[in-house]
């Protein structure tokens, strides 16, 4: 996950990846190594953020799975720190401590826990 943007208020831009928790440190330290190559100001790095995704081909045609996936994220109080799209996928980092509420919660709106 790569997000990037710009203010056109204090010309800097912000660019936020994701990395797995145990890469982490290594990343920090391979980026504050070459900081005069990429003229940034500060590395802010999140430990307790989790990851979750919604995926499926089916985005392209289905409307409205954002839509679904925010309200009810925001509807148990999951606050979104950075968001991710695609064709057929929607990421959000969030804190690490609502990743079952989220997941739980996601799974109830997309009707994945109904008998079938």
């Amino acid at each position: 996950m790569i997000v990037q943007s710009a203010s056109t208020k204090t010309k800097k831009t912000d660019i936020s990846f994701s990395v797995g928790r145990a890469d982490m440190d290594k990343a920090v330290k391979i980026i504050n190594e070459i900081k005069d190559q990429l003229a940034f100001d500060v590395v802010d790095a999140a430990p307790n953020v989790a990851k979750i995704s919604v995926v499926g081909t089916a985005m392209r045609t289905q409307p409205g799975v954002a839509k679904t996936m925010f309200e009810t994220l925001a509807a148990k109080g999951v606050n979104l720190h950075v968001i991710s799209t695609s064709e057929i996928k929607i990421s959000v980092l969030i804190d690490a401590e609502y990743t079952e509420l989220a997941v739980r919660s996601l799974h109830t709106a997309f009707g994945l826990d109904s008998d079938q």
